[in-house]
């Protein structure tokens, strides 16, 4: 499982012409899966994120996370961070996770934020999407599964 964080002053995300998800200062999460993820790994990934120190405090140290702030979430569904360059030009998706299967992973992703952060929004699980953003800093940081918890 991958998540990109960007720390935002606002964003939001548009489906044919209509903003469907809309959040001002928090986090855009873009989140993948892969074949190995699974229910407890999106758990325990999901306490990883709350938990991350990436907002300023009084004195500019990033010691902060998103509920200190009282910030927002903007959850984007994106298989294309397991693209895979390796052998040539052309991104091969080959270690991104179903569709089928990933929509289970991303609804629990999603259901399970909501009873931590109140303003959770969400773009639309593989619609194509229009990501507009205000990246503050600009801080991104990706938190890779296999990285954190040496899977």
């Amino acid at each position: 499982m991958k998540i990109l964080v960007q720390e935002c002053l606002k964003a939001s995300v548009i489906i044919d012409g209509k903003t469907v998800g809309n959040i001002d200062r928090g986090e855009v999460i873009f989140v993948g899966f892969t074949q190995s993820d699974t229910c407890e790994l999106v758990d325990k990934m999901i306490s990883k994120l709350l938990k991350l120190r990436i907002f300023p405090d009084e004195n500019n140290k990033t010691n902060l996370n998103l509920s200190q702030i009282n910030g927002q979430l903007l959850v984007v569904s994106q298989f294309t961070l397991y693209a895979d360059l390796s052998e040539g030009n052309r991104p091969s998706f080959a270690n991104a996770l179903s569709s089928e299967k990933s929509v289970v992973l991303y609804n629990r992703f999603v259901e399970s934020l909501k009873k931590y952060v109140p303003n959770l929004q969400t773009g639309v699980f593989g619609a194509d999407m229009k990501v507009c953003l205000v990246n503050d800093g600009p801080f991104t940081i990706i938190l890779d599964s296999k990285e954190i918890y040496h899977e």
